[in-house]
């Protein structure tokens, strides 16, 4: 993973704590040579039109609104370049926030988009109407979703599925295990690679006439996928204390998993599905997001193209 390039989200609702940034602050000691740009959308409804206001008037509003924003930035920036850093600032004017954060993505071509991430209501998780669960979707470079910006980087968790269930390519869990990697080369981290399992349940097992020896069928189930975990950590060159093999769905054995062995990081792929196939399925990684209290790395496999853009 080559980091040169930086894009930060700044949320315009706080004036204070930027998580992302403060996480920003730590990889620049990592990775001194690289360059950021921080990046903020903002939008106020009265601002937008209405017969209360002449359009001159909206549009110096608007204008002054964006100047303050500017100053913010530079503000936001001092630390960052008090370190030596190039940072560039970008303010502008939109009502779509995740629509503005992935065009200036496609714009700028970061090699890694720092986001800071909420726990997200009910209400939103039904709608799917998220920014992080957009830019999961969409963002074509490494998405950096933010959580606990003062842990340091001491332990990374990279979740890998070498049976490919979730229909994820096989070259993907390869990639995401050499960005798992590269980030610990610079930072010390030592990283374990998680793959979960789950048999049926025992009582649908039964009740539907599929099994009749449950623990023979859970025996055969685990030595499935520890043979394909074997084998790319064969192939990977994984140490044993490297490989943990966790029986259970992930947004349940991986939270467990990461709060026992104290991961800074979860790094997850994220594949390209069409609008219904979302809705209906929705991604691992979305699932997982609220459930983990570490920070999470989206990595999309090569060739993605984002399946809201016309071909």
């Amino acid at each position: 993973m080559n980091i040169q390039h930086i894009l930060v989200v700044i949320d315009p609702t706080s004036d204070t704590d930027q998580p992302c940034l403060r996480r920003a602050e730590q990889l620049a000691e990592y990775y001194p040579a690289v360059r950021f740009t921080l990046f903020m959308s903002d939008y106020i409804p009265a601002l937008n039109g209405g017969m209360l206001f002449d359009t001159d008037a909206l549009a110096k509003a608007r204008s002054t609104l964006l100047g303050h924003r500017e100053q913010s930035l530079a503000r936001l920036a001092e630390p960052l370049r008090n370190k030596g850093c190039t940072v560039n600032t970008t303010v502008v004017w939109g009502k779509r926030y995740e629509r503005h954060i992935l065009r200036a993505i496609h714009e700028q071509q970061p090699d890694l988009v720092l986001k800071t991430t909420h726990h997200h209501n009910l209400l939103k998780r039904l709608v799917l109407t998220n920014a992080d669960w957009y830019l999961i979707r969409h963002c074509p470079a490494p998405l950096w979703l933010v959580k606990q910006p003062e842990n340091g980087l001491k332990a990374i968790g990279v979740s890998v599925d070498p049976l490919h269930e979730a229909d994820k390519p096989a070259a993907l869990d390869y990639k995401l295990l050499t960005t798992g990697r590269a980030l610990a080369a610079n930072t010390g981290a030592q990283v374990h690679a998680i793959h979960c399992y789950n048999p049926l349940p025992h009582t649908l097992a039964f009740d539907t006439g599929l099994v009749a020896d449950y623990d023979g069928y859970a025996t055969q189930v685990q030595q499935h996928h520890m043979e394909a975990f074997r084998e790319f950590s064969a192939q990977t060159g994984m140490g044993e204390n490297e490989q943990h093999l966790l029986r259970g769905y992930p947004e349940q054995a991986i939270p467990d998993f990461i709060a026992q062995q104290a991961i800074d990081l979860l790094v997850m792929g994220a594949i390209s599905r069409s609008r219904i196939e979302s809705a209906l399925v929705g991604h691992t990684a979305e699932r997982l997001l609220d459930e983990v209290p570490c920070d999470v790395l989206i990595v999309k496999p090569d060739g993605f193209v984002d399946p809201s853009k016309p071909v």
